[in-house]
């Protein structure tokens, strides 16, 4: 249980350094980037989730402690993924929105 915890924490502060690394880049107009940027804030979430659930980890009982960690993971992966997917969703449909701009007569593209 030890290893575990000490991973997750680990984990937290990887993914905590990722956000932080993302944020404290200028903005840039590349779409990549910009997904990039917009996750940083779930990032941030999942890494206190991480860091939750490792010091959960250490301190509870260990079936207890197995529990949170578990909880903890999946949550922060999933709140990540729901992350991903919001920005890209967000950035795709600017970027079609952007390559529509008043030629609506003779783009081949479904605008919505």
């Amino acid at each position: 249980m030890l290893i575990a915890a000490l991973l997750t924490l680990c984990a937290s502060v990887a993914t905590a350094a990722a956000a932080l690394w993302s944020l404290a880049r200028i903005p840039a107009d590349s779409p990549d980037r910009q997904v990039l940027r917009a996750v940083a804030p779930t990032q941030l979430a999942a890494a206190v989730m991480l860091a939750a659930g490792g010091a959960v980890a250490l301190a509870a009982p260990v079936h207890i402690g197995v529990m949170m960690l578990v909880m903890c993971v999946v949550g922060a992966v999933g709140t990540v993924a729901a992350g991903c997917y919001q920005s890209a969703k967000t950035v795709a449909r600017r970027e079609i929105a952007e390559s529509c701009a008043g030629a609506c007569a003779s783009c081949t593209l479904s605008c919505k």
